[in-house]
């Protein structure tokens, strides 16, 4: 079965590259060995979000209701209720996918894919007992979670005491007490749902802050309110050990143990890059990542990598658009891949959306690089919704070309609104230009507008 272009992968990055290939006329085939849509569909993205819209209901409800003239009696999650509705969603948007598959003309091979070589000039991939050969070859075999060697760990897997974040998107029952190993963006999700459902978590963090690379003072406002909430954090604080009933780490030179009913793994995740067959044809792989240049070629010929598997940019809207890319230049169209403005977002109560660099990265980068730095109660919409709110954004400009070069914002509605500073950092937009747009009142997005106007250039 010969075929123009074989998609390895049916995540963010290998369907939305089958699409864009199909819809050009050209015959694919999209092998995936589980459901379409990958891990963010299934396991990730989307799952988190349904738990985490549930969470943000019950939040209002109480105790918070009552700050806006809103009482309710004696509300409560039905977790079970909330996982239906998690498979419900999730069904919905995988068969959209297959749809969407369908309607492009992409045949969709469900079984596990190997790569076999080549044969002459064209490629060759095992899959089901069957082997298929295309011109062009695009790989997106995803991610997994990390394990890192922690005693315990492993047996602590196998036995259910251990979870990743796919299991803990299925558990319908709420464990009492979880420990949750790892504050970044994963992490945080997952612990802000439970902590707020009525399970006490614990987060124990290596790093001095929370949340990765964003922002320290949104990360230190964030961690107050997840305080309040009733979440505990244990920073500077290294996992020695998984014992049978909870978590033993080191700070300051002691050892503690947190008791819990559950672990949740959280210490980010990895590229699938190894189990595929690259040797096969060669492709170069480093540090468990494929090889790629800006167009997301490898070094093989006519072999492409997009998504987590090359490990630049592990987000799904990143493998979306290097789907794109990588079919945009088998089909000889000039394009290439861009990461100065591709934004992040962390999903909690309150969002927290980034796009572009700090100004201590700015300035690391040899920017002169200057932040406003503005309390979100500067937009009437976010006073109006947010009782007691302290939310803020910081916007960095470069002095010299007097454009913006990042944004980080602490706010509901926040991740709607961050492509729009990224598309001023992706145009390069001048400040004059910025404050030329017009902005719906009220708005939470207004707070770009007032930055343009608060900033000094």
């Amino acid at each position: 079965m010969s075929y123009d272009v074989i998609v390895l992968g049916g995540g963010p990055g290998g369907y939305i590259a089958a699409e864009r290939a199909g819809h050009a006329g050209l015959k694919t085939v999209l092998i995936e060995k589980r459901a379409l849509g990958g891990t963010c569909l299934n396991e990730g993205c989307i799952p988190s979000k349904v738990l985490l819209n549930s969470s943000k209901i019950y939040h209002y409800a109480t105790p918070y209701g009552a700050l806006y003239g809103v009482h309710a009696q004696a509300p409560s999650v039905d977790q079970p209720a909330v996982i239906a509705r998690k498979r419900k969603v999730i069904h919905t948007l995988v068969s959209g996918v297959g749809a969407a598959m369908k309607a492009n003309h992409v045949e969709v091979v469900n079984a596990e894919g190997t790569i076999l070589g080549r044969s002459g000039t064209a490629i060759q991939v095992g899959a089901g007992g069957k082997t298929y050969e295309g011109t062009y070859l695009i790989i997106a075999t995803g991610s997994k979670a990390s394990v890192p060697p922690i005693p315990g760990v492993k047996e602590g897997l196998a036995s259910g005491f251990v979870m990743t974040n796919l299991e803990a998107l299925e558990l319908e029952a709420l464990p009492k007490r979880m420990v949750v190993i790892g504050g970044g963006v994963i992490g945080l999700e997952l612990a802000a749902y439970y902590g707020v459902v009525g399970c006490a978590v614990e987060v124990v963090e290596m790093l001095p802050k929370i949340a990765g690379p964003i922002d320290g003072e949104i990360s230190a406002l964030l961690q107050k309110g997840y305080e309040k909430d009733g979440m505990k954090f244990h920073l500077n604080a290294k996992v020695v050990r998984v014992d049978a009933d909870g978590v033993v780490y080191e700070k300051d030179g002691r050892e503690e143990k947190i008791v819990c009913e559950k672990v949740l793994l959280a210490i980010g995740r990895r590229p699938v890059a190894d189990t595929c067959g690259v040797e096969k044809l060669n492709i170069a792989v480093e540090r468990g990542a494929i090889c790629v240049d800006e167009c997301c070629r490898t070094n093989a010929v006519n072999v492409f990598a997009v998504g987590d598997c090359n490990g630049k940019s592990m987000l799904a809207h990143s493998a979306y658009r290097m789907g794109e890319v990588a079919v945009n230049t088998i089909l000889g169209r000039k394009d290439r891949m861009r990461y100065k403005a591709i934004p992040s977002v962390l999903y909690t109560n309150p969002e927290v959306a980034c796009v572009g660099m700090t100004e201590e990265q700015a300035k690391e980068a040899g920017m002169d690089a200057v932040s406003v730095k503005l309390p979100m109660a500067y937009a009437g919409r976010y006073v109006a919704e947010n009782e007691n709110g302290v939310g803020i954004a910081k916007f960095v400009f470069d002095r010299k070309y007097r454009t913006l070069v990042g944004a980080h914002v602490m706010s509901n509605y926040s991740s709607e609104f961050i492509v729009a500073c990224g598309i001023m950092i992706e145009q390069e937009m001048t400040i004059d230009a910025i404050r030329e747009i017009v902005y719906p009142h009220p708005s939470v997005s207004e707070i770009i507008r007032e930055a343009a106007f608060a900033v000094s250039l």
